[in-house]
C-alpha cells in the first residue's frame, strides 16, 4: 500500500514536471510572436539553436532551465504592462475590452500566470458569468483539464433546477440574477472564479454565493483588469478568500456624469 502511494506521487511529480516544461515550451512561441531568435537569444543565454529546437518542440528543457526560462521571459513579456497599454477611458469613464479578450495569445499568457498564481491549490472547476470572461475561463478550464461552469442572466430551457443568487447593482433599483443548474456544481468541488474585469463586486459575489449554496468550496477569484477599491468590501461580505487581479486601474470618473458599473449599464441597456 505504502509502495503504490509512493509510486502516485512519483507519477504525479513527473506529469506536474511535464506541465511546467510544455508550459515554457508554449511562453517560448508567445514570445517567439514578439522576439526574433537573436533577441531571445540575448535574453534568457541560450543558443539561437537551442531555443529554435525548443520552440519547434524537438526537445523539452531541463526543469532546471525551464524555471530559468520561464522567469526571464515573464519579465520582459510584462501582462500587466500590456494589458494597461490597452485600457483607453473615453469621456464617459469607460474601455473597450475587445482588444483584451479578443486577443487568444494574450488570454494564453493570463493563463500561464494564473496557473502560476494558484499552482499547489486544489482546482476541480472554474466559473465565470456570461458573457465576456468566458474566453478566458475556457482557456484555463482546458489547461487545468477540469470542468467550466457558466453563471448566466437567465434560465435555460431544459434544466430542470437551478441555484439562484440575486444582487442589486449598485445605484440601481433592479434586481438581477445569476443561474446555473443544480447539478453542475458538487459539494467536493472546489471553484476558481474567473473574470476579465472586477468592477462593482456584484457579480463574483453572487457566484461565491452560488457556489457556497452548493456547498462547494470557493477556492479564490482570478481576473485581468479591476476598477478601483469599491468592489474589495463587497467580496469579502461574502467570503474571505484570496484574489488575484494582473492590472488594478484607477477609476477614472467621467466627465458629465457619474461612472456606472458594468452591471448598472446592462440594468440600463436591458431596460432601453
Amino acid at each position: 500500500m505504502a509502495k503504490a502511494l509512493i509510486q502516485e506521487m512519483k507519477d504525479t511529480s513527473r506529469i506536474l514536471d511535464l506541465k511546467y516544461k510544455l508550459m515554457t515550451i508554449e511562453l517560448l512561441n508567445l514570445a517567439k510572436q514578439r522576439f526574433t531568435y537573436r533577441e531571445l537569444s540575448a535574453m534568457v543565454h541560450l543558443p539561437e539553436t537551442v531555443l529554435s529546437r525548443y520552440v519547434k518542440g524537438h526537445v523539452l528543457p531541463t526543469a532546471q532551465r525551464a524555471e530559468e526560462i520561464n522567469k526571464t521571459l515573464q519579465r520582459y513579456m510584462s501582462l500587466d504592462k500590456e494589458l494597461l497599454e490597452r485600457i483607453k477611458f473615453d469621456d464617459g469613464g469607460y474601455f473597450d475590452n475587445t482588444a483584451i479578450i479578443g486577443d487568444t495569445m494574450l488570454l494564453e499568457r493570463a493563463v500561464q500566470h494564473a496557473v502560476g498564481k494558484f499552482a499547489g491549490k486544489r482546482v476541480t472547476k472554474i466559473m465565470t458569468a456570461a458573457v465576456d470572461g468566458i474566453p478566458l475561463a475556457t482557456l484555463l478550464a482546458h489547461r487545468l483539464g477540469v470542468g467550466l461552469l457558466v453563471a448566466k442572466k437567465a434560465r435555460e430551457v431544459g434544466v430542470r433546477e437551478f441555484i439562484e443568487e440575486i444582487f442589486v447593482p449598485p445605484k440601481t433599483a433592479v434586481v438581477l440574477s445569476l443561474f446555473v443548474p443544480r447539478d453542475a456544481i458538487k459539494k467536493t468541488d472546489c471553484v476558481l472564479i474567473v473574470d476579465d474585469i472586477i468592477d462593482s463586486g456584484e457579480t463574483q459575489r453572487a457566484m461565491m454565493k452560488i457556489i457556497q449554496k452548493a456547498k462547494a468550496e470557493v477556492i479564490g477569484i482570478y481576473a485581468l483588469v479591476s476598477i478601483g477599491t469599491d468592489w474589495k468590501a463587497r467580496i469579502e461580505s461574502a467570503g474571505n478568500v484570496p484574489v488575484e487581479v494582473v492590472t488594478p486601474v484607477i477609476k477614472k470618473e467621467p466627465k458629465e456624469k457619474e461612472r456606472e458599473s458594468r452591471e448598472t449599464r446592462e440594468v440600463r441597456e436591458i431596460s432601453a
